[in-house]
């Protein structure tokens, strides 16, 4: 019982018998066509006149709901009087099979609307006109033969009174009512909610992607501008040309790293972006060189035919070995990296091994394999900075690379392998196969 009063009180319960009303003047356009056929047969019988402008009204309001602009409109109106979470319809995209909700929602809208606008409005009347025979109403019951009739005196104002309850109780109906039908009819269907979370997760994997580009390619840069600086400024006076070099190499990474972080933020930002990262296999040769410009000794063993690997493939291979040189360059110690790309005819083999600087390898020994992500291992650790030579000594540890790694290659179908190598060492092996990519 005081949850009803509460109900009958509530601003929202008016605001919602005010959206469902609101059909009754939008729909008398509809209606006023719909009368004119039976206008023109005045030979038929009444009760089929009366089905025929009922039927063509119905028509005409449906005709309406197919609309999108209405659907917005509604969802809109629903969000702001009925109070009812509703998705911008601008966001979903309606299957041709359940186009028809929308005509059926509007049709429930005008018959709710009419019904609840005509009995609350007599209702409304009969409370304002009863008390004291204002007007002269009466009321007037017949029950068995029996009639009861009211007119004047104290028995008015309690049926004016029960009247106006009444009235309130007719608009908490239809709120409801109509609160109820919207999120099933205006709201997603299920069709729409799977096409939706797929889109959603679409985006998300498109994003995800990026980031992993732009922590390759970011971090890449960073790692070994910190070392190339940072080895220019130990040769600066003893051997300026080696610092110059440095200098100019710090450039051509920096230069490189801004051309991925364009592409990326044009795609996130959903405008073209003006240039395009496409390094692959083919570009190794020149990764290694920035590499040795920053003091790093790099050991490549390369063989097969790099440039005949395929686009998504190479750019994917490309990335592999930048990451796995960046790990070996933040957290290995001094020493060389050997670097393995093996090209065959069914599968594209990735390697890189590193001193960690001391006999137990990583600190955190696990050593994982799998079809896409390494069970235990994240990041080297160990060692201690050399010379400036392979490793920028401080470097926080992300935890992102291993991960990332994982997850690419999972996406490629294929196997990643990351951990001790032995006493001192650590190693990074990855197994692609070329009939996968695209």
């Amino acid at each position: 019982m005081i949850k009803g009063m509460r109900t009958l009180l509530r601003r929202s319960t008016y605001s919602g018998a005010l959206f469902a009303y609101g059909a009754v003047p939008l729909s008398l356009p509809p209606l006023f066509l719909a009368v004119v056929p039976a206008a023109a047969w005045p030979s038929a019988p009444e009760g089929v006149r009366i089905a025929v402008t009922l039927l063509l009204w119905a028509v005409l309001v449906g005709l309406v709901g197919l609309v999108p602009t209405t659907r917005r409109v509604l969802i809109r109106s629903a969000r702001r009087l009925l109070k009812v979470p509703l998705p911008d319809a601008g966001s979903l995209r309606v299957p041709p099979g359940h186009r028809w909700r929308t005509p059926l929602w509007l049709l429930l809208h005008v018959a709710i609307g009419w019904t609840g606008a005509v009995a609350g409005g007599l209702l409304l009347l009969a409370g304002l006109t009863l008390p004291g025979g204002w007007l002269d109403a009466e009321v007037g019951l017949s029950l068995a033969g029996r009639t009861v009739r009211v007119r004047d005196g104290w028995q008015s104002w309690v049926l004016a009174l029960v009247c106006l309850l009444l009235a309130a109780v007719v608009c908490a109906v239809v709120a409801k009512t109509m609160r109820w039908s919207a999120p099933r009819l205006l709201g997603p269907s299920v069709a729409e909610r799977l096409a939706l979370a797929a889109e959603r997760e679409r985006h998300l994997a498109a994003r995800n992607r990026l980031a992993h580009e732009l922590h390759d390619s970011i971090g890449h840069t960073l790692t070994t501008t910190t070392i190339q600086a940072a080895v220019a400024g130990e040769v600066l006076s003893a051997d300026p040309a080696a610092a110059r070099a440095a200098l100019r190499s710090i450039e051509e990474s920096t230069r490189a790293a801004l051309e991925d972080l364009d592409y990326v933020l044009g795609v996130l930002r959903e405008h073209e972006a003006t240039t395009a990262p496409t390094r692959t296999l083919a570009d190794l040769p020149e990764l290694f060189e920035r590499l040795r410009h920053a003091g790093a000794v790099v050991e490549p063993d390369l063989s097969g035919d790099l440039a005949g690997v395929r686009g998504t493939l190479s750019r994917a291979a490309y990335r592999i070995v930048q990451e796995g040189l960046t790990n070996a360059m933040r957290h290995g110690a001094a020493g060389p990296v050997e670097v393995r790309v093996a090209v065959g005819t069914e599968y594209l083999e990735l390697g890189v091994v590193n001193r960690t600087g001391g006999p137990g390898g990583s600190p955190r020994t696990g050593q994982g394999r799998t079809g896409g992500s390494p069970r235990t291992a994240h990041e080297q650790g160990g060692g201690s900075p050399g010379s400036g030579q392979g490793r920028a000594g401080g470097s926080p540890r992300s935890g992102h690379g291993l991960p990332g790694l994982a997850e690419r290659v999972r996406l490629l179908h294929g196997e990643i392998e990351a951990g001790p190598d032995g006493p001192g060492h650590w190693r990074l092996a990855v197994r692609l196969p070329v009939r996968w990519a695209a």
